[in-house]
């Protein structure tokens, strides 16, 4: 009997215990966390929605505006509260397909059934009214002003500009942390790409009340929570436009690149990749098919042909391999080497030159392009020699320019020991390769870009300067501006010898004087024509730098294909220094001649001034 009534205490008593501990946690929930609930609450009420800034525009040397932006509007959709069944009337009021609609909407609940997803992108005003007209039967169908790019110049800079598009699910996966979300514009290649966290700016948030149906019905707090959003930085760009827009119309109907710089500083003029595409395309909703088409193209116009293609360099590459035999004392400035219109390369094959050239000087052989005599060079020297002026110079390895890594290539130098490893086992290679690379030949691979780089060391004395896009970034809010630094390195040459290498380029432009010469402008330059092992016809390259005595612009060219550099390369590079220097291209009769064999089809824009 007392066992039993111990039992009954024992139980009355665990049942006060935890009547008293949930009365307990009542009252906390009821007196102490009342406000944290209530938060809850309102949350449930409250939606933020994310205010997009202003992307950072980008302005030209001279301060001309190249790239800014235009509002637009993009329709969300939250699929929890979305009914399935007005897609067609979604559709109809945005004029696409029915599946155009379904398949984003699909795309949008794999990603979240709470979290708004874009369904439409690029939406005019006009149809944004007539879905705003609607929206009572449209649940969980939203919007948010957005902007696109809009490009203001002649300038197209496709290669170097990059372009805007939506963030693909890889990317957000990788950059989800730093508030990037679907739907938001992330740049792809160029400048758009390598300066994408600066010109993005911060993204802000407006709080609004929401009703059952998803649907905003008012400002949550009057709007005092709402953050505002920070516009991206601009770029203030090296590029003129004026010359990049020349540059562009010189390379109608032609494949290949061209970029000029200031040689003293690295600031890139103009840069050029033809044929290329237009970025226009990219601020509306592209169609797939046309994409195709422009990735698939035989021609590639997404691939940079002044940063990405690496080919054999001819006889620009004559004025190292002439520096190089000075150096070395592999030869003196005023002692010959006899031309007889080739050279035996050892095998009892002869390696021909353009012409019989006789007794020859350095000097000379820069300004006739003497095969002959740079073949002797080039077996008076040791290929490790010519690997380290060659690597001295930027050859060989990836330059540095403020785009995608990506979109740049190294290109080849070869040593004793690249041959050893790649020839050895097939039986071994001899004198008669390494002289090959006198000429520019061989298993030589350089890109517009690294030659420029290497004129502007010989024309500025001896100083490596980095090639860069931008001057400086610039907070249009507060006006605060900071300068891009960028470093140079200066070689060990030796100036008596840069100063014979240089009167041999100033005589290759005084010989050439109708196709080459800048009137009233001294100026060094060299021509090649290098074998592309893709194409019979060779390629057409030349480089120029102007003034002679204090350059302010060298160009690089590459034309594929194009025969001699003398002839359409040549005549290219000068009339972009031309123009940059004097501001417009001396429209003579005899260079009239010329500019209509070269360029029919955009002679007037030569002769504007």
């Amino acid at each position: 009997m007392d066992e039993g009534r111990t039992r009954i205490r024992i139980f009355i008593a665990l049942v006060a215990i935890i009547l008293g501990i949930l009365t307990l946690r009542l009252g906390k929930l009821q007196l102490i966390d009342s406000s944290d609930h209530t938060g809850e609450s309102e949350a449930n009420a409250m939606r933020e929605l994310r205010v997009q800034p202003a992307r950072g525009r980008f302005f030209d040397r001279n301060g001309v505006l190249m790239v800014e932006n235009e509002s637009n509007f993009t329709i969300y959709v939250t699929p929890f509260y979305f009914q399935e069944n007005t897609i067609p009337l979604l559709a109809e009021l945005l004029t696409v397909a029915d599946s155009t609609i379904e398949n984003q909407y699909q795309a949008a609940k794999r990603w979240s059934s709470f979290k708004r997803s874009p369904i439409r992108t690029n939406v005019s005003f006009e149809a944004l009214s007539r879905v705003l007209e609607h929206r009572h039967r449209l649940p969980g169908i939203d919007y948010e002003s957005t902007q696109k790019r809009r490009y203001l110049t002649q300038a197209r800079m496709t290669h170097a500009m990059g372009y805007v598009r939506e963030i693909s699910q890889s990317v957000l996966r990788a950059r989800e942390e730093d508030g990037y979300r679907r739907g938001d514009a992330y740049g792809q290649g160029g400048l758009e790409l390598e300066y994408e966290s600066p010109i993005r700016g911060q993204p802000g948030a407006n709080f609004k009340m929401v009703n059952v149906l998803g649907q905003v019905v008012g400002d949550y707090l009057g709007g005092r929570e709402d953050l505002p959003a920070k516009s991206g930085l601009d770029l203030n760009l090296t590029i003129d436009a004026d010359l990049q827009a020349f540059a562009e119309s010189l390379f109608v109907g032609k494949r290949g690149g061209v970029i000029a710089m200031d040689p003293n500083t690295g600031e890139v003029l103009a840069l050029h990749s033809a044929p290329d595409y237009d970025l226009g395309m990219f601020t509306q909703r592209l169609d797939p098919e046309v994409w195709e088409e422009v990735r698939t193209h035989v021609d590639r116009p997404l691939y940079n042909r002044v940063t990405q293609s690496v080919l054999a360099p001819g006889s620009t590459f004559k004025p190292l391999i002439a520096l190089l035999a000075l150096q070395e004392g592999a030869i003196s400035r005023y002692e010959e080497y006899y031309c007889g219109g080739g050279h035996p390369r050892g095998n009892g094959e002869v390696f021909s030159c353009l012409a019989e050239h006789g007794s020859i000087n350095v000097v000379e052989a820069l300004m006739h392009s003497c095969n002959t005599f740079f073949f002797e060079m080039m077996k008076r020297i040791d290929v490790n020699s010519m690997n380290r002026l060659a690597t001295a110079f930027g050859f060989g390895s990836k330059p540095f320019l403020d785009i995608a890594t990506s979109e740049i290539q190294a290109g080849l130098v070869p040593d004793s020991a690249y041959y050893n490893r790649n020839f050895g086992e097939r039986g071994g290679w001899n004198v008669g390769w390494i002289m090959n690379l006198g000429v520019g030949q061989g298993e030589l691979m350089v890109s517009p870009l690294q030659l420029v780089r290497y004129l502007s060391a010989l024309a500025n004395g001896g100083t490596l300067v980095t090639p860069h896009l931008v001057r400086s970034l610039v907070d249009s809010e507060s006006g605060e501006i900071t300068a891009s630094e960028y470093p140079s390195t200066t070689l060990d040459l030796n100036q008596t010898y840069v100063g014979i290498v240089k009167e041999g380029m100033r005589l290759v432009i005084q010989e050439k004087s109708l196709w080459l010469e800048i009137p009233g402008i001294t100026s060094i330059g060299k021509t090649g024509s290098a074998q592309n092992p893709r194409h019979e016809d060779d390629d057409s390259i030349f480089i120029i730098a102007a003034p002679a005595e204090n350059p302010q612009i060298a160009i690089a060219i590459l034309i594929e294909n194009a025969g001699y550099g003398s002839t359409v390369a040549g005549p290219i590079g000068s009339f972009m220094a031309e123009r940059y220097l004097k501001g417009f291209v001396d429209y003579t009769p005899a260079r009239r001649d010329l500019m209509d064999l070269m360029f029919t089809q955009n002679s007037a824009p030569l002769a504007r001034n």
